[in-house]
């Protein structure tokens, strides 16, 4: 069973003319400049940059986690930019997983609950257990953060987004606290969760190497786009190296 929401082929997602703004006092500090960019369903795409460079803000507001100061961001028909904060809320409960560099598992929790917390806030849930099984962590299913290693926890972090049956995962830096070895591991769960479930998928990273394995990468510099490049032919993750 596919653990992703029906959607149609298409834009999926649409920014148009998008601006952030963070004051400070007096002082405006940009972090998105006019920011246009189309993102297809079922598409992996990579958006690359140093820090700084507005990644985690562009992956923000496509979560609905923050607002832009100006412009719009199209999820289908819907412009989040317009949504107030109970939809934005629903929006973020059943469109989205969200995946991130530290994992966030509750330590009291073992792998299963931390998966079912999860399901708890989706309307259509996949079975916990069906989550773990899509990671390859079935028979870790009873053991808690601390006897489980980082990857191992990423992936449980993996199969908690999954639970939700998001139309939209994004992923903020995933391997950034893992080795080589491991982030192979983990990267190649999110791609084959995007070959063989049509999951969309929006990672972003500092590290130039994984841009090798997605369909897409935009690159940013100080808040803008500065490249937009198609990749015919990713490469399986398990072949990238650093």
């Amino acid at each position: 069973m596919s653990v992703v929401a029906d959607v149609s082929v298409g834009a999926l997602l649409r920014m148009e003319g998008v601006n952030r703004i963070f004051r400070m006092g007096e002082v405006e500090v940009p972090a998105l400049v006019a920011i246009d960019l189309v993102i297809d369903a079922g598409e992996f795409l990579v958006i690359l940059g140093p820090s700084g460079s507005g990644k985690s803000t562009l992956l923000n507001l496509i979560g609905g986690i923050d607002r832009p100061t100006s412009g719009h961001i199209w999820y289908r028909d819907t412009d989040l930019a317009g949504l107030d904060e109970a939809a934005l809320t629903d929006y973020r409960r059943k469109k989205v997983g969200f995946i991130f560099q530290f994992y966030n598992l509750v330590p009291t929790l073992n792998a299963y609950e931390n998966v079912e917390v999860a399901t708890e806030l989706a309307a259509d849930p996949v079975d916990p257990a069906e989550a773990l099984a899509m990671v390859e962590l079935a028979d870790r299913a009873e053991h808690f953060p601390a006897h489980l290693s980082g990857g191992e926890q990423q992936r449980v972090a993996i199969a908690r987004a999954l639970a939700k049956r998001p139309q939209l995962l994004l992923a903020d830096e995933p391997t950034g606290a893992l080795d080589l070895t491991t982030a192979r591991s983990v990267l190649s769960i999110l791609q084959q969760l995007n070959k063989q479930q049509g999951l969309t998928i929006i990672l972003i990273t500092h590290n130039p190497a994984i841009a090798a394995i997605a369909q897409r990468t935009v690159r940013l510099v100080s808040g803008r786009v500065a490249e937009t490049r198609a990749n015919e032919n990713p490469i399986p993750a398990q072949e990238i190296t650093w």
